[in-house]
């Protein structure tokens, strides 16, 4: 669907995007996840037409940027991070206005737009003046005008930047319902966003691509060690980290608290390895009795923190 191969933005001197390559396959939600001034939005301005790139190659089907622009952003709709709206305008009037730049006539115009305000959640506000409207709520408008051609392929700049906790839940679920008939790019920071939506996360820092692929598959792949804790009764810590410590591979075996002859430990051990099943061997050969056993999984964030530390 979208192929980007070498893609890179100079200005001046200051490399903002390096040599980035990305497939992007139809029907896909793609989360470019990265710190501010990673790349993101310089990246999203050039799959958009909006900046020409330095060099490289954006394919969009049978299509190419320096060739076909305009064949490209037929297929595009393009939300940034700051929705472009009209604020002394009602809601409707401004959608009839975009509908009608969009060549949208007659009952075809009423039609859509009412499809629109039920996709986005905006029939409720729909004669309000958009300057009232709460960012929440502006956030969907300028969804409803990214998607008014009903173009292939949604692109979003910080989609859920500045809202609050249910503003964002009703935004992911939106993205999620478009997400069934469109391949949807968004780029954002925040990790729980990119994790609850996104089908593949493509992780950007400094211009670069460092990583690429499914959430569980990077969660999998990531370096560092696993961590189980441990909830254990009739135990004494000396004891614990004497037979567990015993085990090949464990890393340490820390205390975490000792409350009413109840002993709390956190186990680490290496990522290539599951101790697990030796873990329990041991306590069922003790005296201890078992009140919890959970191993901590490693979360995007962890991952996040440890490629762009790392880069």
């Amino acid at each position: 669907m979208i192929h980007v191969e070498n893609l890179t933005k100079y200005y001046k001197d200051i490399c903002a995007v390096d040599r980035i390559n990305l497939d992007i396959r139809k029907g896909e939600i793609l989360g470019l996840l990265g710190p501010n001034g990673a790349g993101k939005t310089t990246t999203l301005r050039m799959l958009t037409g909006f900046l020409r790139p330095t060099s490289g190659i954006i394919r969009v089907k049978d299509y190419t940027i320096d060739q076909n622009p305009l064949e490209i952003k037929k297929l595009l709709g393009y939300l940034p991070e700051s929705s472009p709206l009209y604020h002394d305008m009602l809601v409707y009037d401004y959608l009839e206005y975009v509908a009608s730049i969009r060549e949208f006539i007659g009952e075809q115009k009423r039609f859509r737009m009412d499809q629109l305000a039920d996709l986005c959640g905006i029939n409720e506000v729909m004669h309000q003046p958009i300057s009232e409207i709460s960012k929440g709520y502006k956030q969907r408008v300028g969804l409803a005008h990214a998607m008014m051609s009903d173009p292939e392929i949604l692109i979003m700049d910080e989609p859920t930047s500045g809202l609050d906790p249910n503003q964002i839940v009703e935004i992911r679920e939106i993205i999620k319902k478009i997400g069934e008939k469109k391949t949807i790019i968004i780029s954002t920071h925040i990790l729980s966003e990119a994790e609850a939506t996104c089908d593949r996360i493509a992780i950007i820092d400094r211009g670069k691509i460092i990583a690429d692929d499914s959430t569980e598959t990077l969660k999998q792949s990531a370096t560092g060690e696993h961590l189980i804790n441990i909830s254990l009764k009739n135990a004494d810590i000396n004891n614990v980290k004497k037979e567990l410590g015993s085990i090949k591979g464990i890393a340490g075996i820390a205390l975490i608290s000792e409350e009413e002859g109840v002993l709390n430990t956190a186990i680490t051990y290496g990522s290539s390895m599951d101790l697990r099943e030796d873990i329990y061997s041991k306590i069922r050969q003790s005296d201890w009795i078992l009140l919890e056993f959970h191993q901590k999984t490693k979360t995007l964030e962890n991952i996040f923190r440890e490629l762009t530390k790392e880069n």
